[in-house]
């Protein structure tokens, strides 16, 4: 078995390889001085299983994936695995005003369009932003939902022990968060927020008591944390000790740590190495940032299927 990976997500790629036994296949990636990208795949793949990984985190990544997964299978490779750590554009899932483009859906139905390999593809995605877009994707392939939970759970366990609240940054997220307090063992909390505008919005309520307790905040992905820094600060009011965050997607745009930090509201964040820029912050923030690697569940999915 040979996996590959986009240069993102060498790392990641490297410990699924260790952890499987899988071959690291060679690639050649270059980008010429208008843009345009080379890429060569150097290491033979006729009637082999072959893993492709990388994300969807930005047009660019998208389509490295894309032609790399095409290549692949032109190659010869006789079953496509392609992992997606992380897949872009899901808060896109559904148009809510006349005319709006449902990107996730397109995403879906690019890779949906990669040629089949003799034995088929498969895709892998990991703690999608909405349960229902494994439906996006067409023809005969095969979608498989991962869930982090088992790591999230390490996390927050690691960080409070049996001893704190679970809370999340409105009530959308509740059920999920319900859920995982449950399996902990903690008490859960979330709090109800009214929006005043595109980006603001204003806390109106907390569900639960949580004076004199260290909440740990769970989210599925932290983009500019204006959401998180609103919904801590009114932890922080109702009278928490303290707060920290958990995360399976640490988006982290432009100046999002910077700004989430200086807040002097949240302790630490965790999340996982699902996007290669949290790992950039957490080389950038050691202190800050800790990293949970996704190649526990990401293997065990990939051994059972």
């Amino acid at each position: 078995m040979i996996l590959f990976h986009t240069p993102a997500y060498a790392e990641l790629g490297k410990k699924l390889a260790t952890q499987n036994g899988y071959q690291v296949g060679e690639t050649e990636h270059q980008t010429f001085p208008d843009g345009e990208r080379y890429i060569r795949i150097k290491t033979k793949v006729l009637d082999q299983e072959v893993f492709l990984l990388g994300g969807s985190y930005s047009d660019v990544a998208t389509m490295e994936l894309y032609d790399m997964g095409c290549g692949l299978v032109k190659l010869g490779a006789k079953r496509l695995h392609m992992v997606i750590p992380y897949f872009g554009y899901s808060t896109m899932e559904r148009a809510i005003k006349p005319g709006e483009i449902v990107t996730a859906k397109n995403r879906a139905r690019l890779f949906s369009s990669i040629p089949q390999a003799a034995y088929g593809n498969r895709f892998y995605a990991v703690d999608l932003h909405t349960g229902g877009l494994p439906y996006y994707f067409e023809g005969a392939s095969s979608v498989f939902h991962v869930y982090a939970k088992d790591i999230i759970i390490q996390a927050a366990r690691d960080l409070g022990g049996t001893d704190f609240v679970l809370a999340s940054t409105d009530a959308g997220r509740a059920k999920w968060v319900e859920s995982l307090a449950n399996d902990i063992g903690v008490r859960a909390s979330f709090v109800y927020k009214r929006r005043l505008s595109g980006s603001e919005t204003m806390v109106r309520s907390i569900n639960a008591q949580v004076e004199g307790a260290f909440v740990i905040i769970y989210d599925d992905m932290i983009r500019t944390g204006g959401s998180l820094i609103g919904a801590a600060k009114a932890y922080l009011d109702a009278g928490a000790e303290r707060i920290a965050v958990i995360a399976t997607h640490g988006v982290f745009p432009q100046g999002a740590i910077g700004r989430i930090r200086n807040s002097n509201l949240i302790d630490k964040i965790v999340t996982t190495d699902s996007h290669p820029r949290a790992l950039q912050m957490r080389d950038q923030y050691p202190d800050y940032v800790q990293i949970y690697s996704l190649d526990a569940p990401l293997s065990k999915v990939l051994q059972n299927t």
